[in-house]
């Protein structure tokens, strides 16, 4: 692995249990341990504990920190609270995203970000840049671990540790470990009930045990990001640099719901009500193969011999035992849910249905 990567708070614990990393987001991460289906069959029957650590954190506070980000990012503020969380997005003046990321709503004068990891900084400086003098916006990126803890017997795990599980979806809540703080919150990228765990980092390494050591008595296992990803990609949830990007719009993408229509000012308004009211001319659907074979990232989508899009994510489904993909399709080719494609997978056609995501049923809530 290249020197330039970065290593999260518990990178030894992870080679201890004999975990393959790879490079993501400029950060050396564990990708696998027992192996991607048996993690992502995990995460869908008992619970998985995922290293996520190396999503950003930041902090927007002063005195209207909070009317300051509803200005700037494009879901609206004031549909939540304190003690709420709310999916967002950064986009340019152009429609395009920078990044999508969680505010977690801590109070009126203080908003805690959570962007990707390769996004962090330019999250930071944009609103830097933009912020009231009073306002300050701060990169925590390495102040705190994010431990992910999904599927069915997460609240078993959490309460195992003396951690609060009866939350609301996206609401979070500040509790302690054995007298580490420690803020839970209840959501996840997995379609499955779950809870993100947020210690300090000095913290990490004797929460992230605690947690492990509680999954294992579930019948749980640790989890890597290719199970993360298999899983998101089952839900049809986006990816920045996959399926969003400052080049792919959320109406393309399909998560226009995480736009505040009605705001009257925030980054890229005018170009996407504009692109709201004459349509996108790409929109994302899901793929699913009729036949042997395994999609993947990058490949020309056709109807009738004619290119009408490229998939944005592939792989095979270990739920469904299929092979998956999410694609931008042209609107102008009228294509609809039930229609029937091919994929171009390295010279061979691959015959493959057109759907609606998700692919699998929802358990978030």
């Amino acid at each position: 692995m290249s020197d330039d990567l970065q290593h999260g708070p518990i990178h030894a614990v992870h080679t201890e249990l004999g975990a393959t990393f790879a490079p993501f987001g400029g950060w050396e991460m564990p990708v696998s341990y027992a192996g991607t289906v048996a993690e992502h069959t995990a995460v869908r029957e008992t619970v998985g504990l995922f290293d996520v650590s190396h999503l950003g954190k930041a902090v927007v506070a002063g005195p209207g920190a909070a009317e300051f980000v509803n200005t700037a990012l494009t879901n609206d503020l004031t549909r939540i609270g304190p003690g709420r969380a709310q999916y967002t997005l950064c986009c340019t003046e152009t429609g395009g995203v920078i990044d999508d990321l969680i505010v977690y709503y801590v109070s009126d004068e203080e908003l805690f970000l959570v962007p990707n990891a390769a996004n962090t900084a330019a999250v930071v400086e944009a609103l830097a840049a933009a912020a009231p003098a009073d306002v300050t916006v701060t990169n925590r990126h390495r102040d705190h671990a994010v431990f992910a803890v999904q599927g069915p017997k997460s609240v078993a795990v959490l309460t195992a540790l003396g951690l609060p599980t009866d939350i609301d979806y996206m609401g979070f809540a500040d509790a302690e470990y054995r007298g580490a703080p420690v803020r839970v919150c209840r959501s996840g990228y997995t379609g499955e009930r779950g809870y993100e765990v947020l210690p300090l980092r000095d913290d990490a390494e004797t929460v992230f045990r605690a947690l492990l050591e509680a999954v294992r008595a579930e019948g749980g296992q640790v989890a890597g990001l290719g199970a993360r990803d298999t899983l998101r990609t089952e839900m049809g949830y986006a990816l920045h640099g996959h399926e969003l990007s400052v080049d792919i719009s959320p109406l393309e993408a399909r998560v226009g719901w995480a736009v505040g229509w009605k705001k009257p000012q925030f980054w890229g308004r005018d170009a996407l009500l504009a692109q709201k009211e004459s349509g996108p001319a790409r929109r994302l659907w899901g793929l699913r193969a009729l036949a042997r074979g395994v999609l993947r990232q990058d490949l020309t989508v056709l109807r009738e011999g004619d290119a009408v899009g490229r998939t944005t994510s592939g792989t095979f489904s270990p739920t469904l035992k299929v092979g998956i993909a999410l694609a931008l399709l042209d609107t102008a080719a009228g294509i609809e849910a039930g229609d029937e494609v091919t994929v171009d997978v390295r010279g061979r056609s691959l015959r493959a249905e057109v759907v609606v995501p998700p692919f699998v049923e929802d358990h978030t809530r």
